[in-house]
């Protein structure tokens, strides 16, 4: 799931980043209103959720989020804010927040909150994804190959992980390079042309040594698919 964060305090930030990073989320982390906007409003990447602080420069939070309902986006928002107040709070719901944190909080209820966001939209995953006889197991970072009589348990890395869950969800859909790369690199990472690629080598070297065929097609000159059924 990918997240754009709009904070302008660089500390906390930067820790935010670090959390969710931790929890497997792509994070795009911003601190000028304006410059959110020109990611929303340019559609670089699917978000799923956004969190905004309130106070950031050029455009606010709280115009951020006007402005995104004025333009019929349903993307959840969760706003940030040192303003805790009864009237600040019904302020920024009033304008298209969909939950509402005041700081200071602790990392483990903003992780729950984007959590409750994810389960009310459409966009949620639950806590195992099945293909055909592939299932990614979220709590234990693992790909599972159900095909013989004890299923293969696959470790993943991060990216790995992200990787089949973003195919996996786009299951027999032919997804180029430049979209996978896009959705699933941040902005300020310094990826190169075939980072893609020399992915999906190590991807299928990893499931070759596990003695597992890979569900994942080069389409040449188009991109990849997640093939949904194999034969056995």
């Amino acid at each position: 799931m990918r997240i754009l964060l709009v904070e302008d305090e660089e500390d906390l930030g930067l820790a935010i980043k670090q959390v969710l990073v931790s929890e497997k989320y792509i994070v795009d982390w911003v601190m000028d209103g304006e410059l959110a906007w020109d990611y929303l409003e340019n559609s670089w990447a699917d978000y799923s959720v956004a969190i905004f602080d309130w106070l950031v420069p050029n455009l606010s939070g709280l115009e951020l989020c006007q402005r995104l309902r004025s333009h019929k986006n349903p993307l959840p928002v969760l706003m940030l804010t040192a303003l805790g107040d009864a009237q600040s709070r019904v302020t920024g719901l009033d304008s298209g927040a969909d939950d509402y944190l005041v700081k200071p909080f602790i990392m483990d209820e903003l992780l729950a909150r984007l959590r409750a966001l994810q389960r009310r939209t459409p966009q949620f995953t639950s806590p195992n994804l099945t293909v055909g006889n592939f299932t990614l197991d979220y709590g234990n970072n693992s790909l599972i190959y159900s095909v013989v009589e004890l299923p293969q348990i696959i470790p993943l890395t991060v990216k790995e992980f992200q990787i089949f869950a973003y195919l996996m969800q786009n299951s027999d859909r032919i997804i180029s390079g430049s979209k996978i790369r896009d959705q699933l690199w941040d902005f300020d990472s310094e990826t190169v042309s075939n980072v893609v690629a020399a992915q999906m080598r190590l991807l299928r070297r990893k499931l070759a040594h596990y003695g597992c065929h890979c569900p994942i097609e080069t389409i040449k000159g188009q991109g990849y698919r997640f093939i949904s059924t194999h034969p056995l």
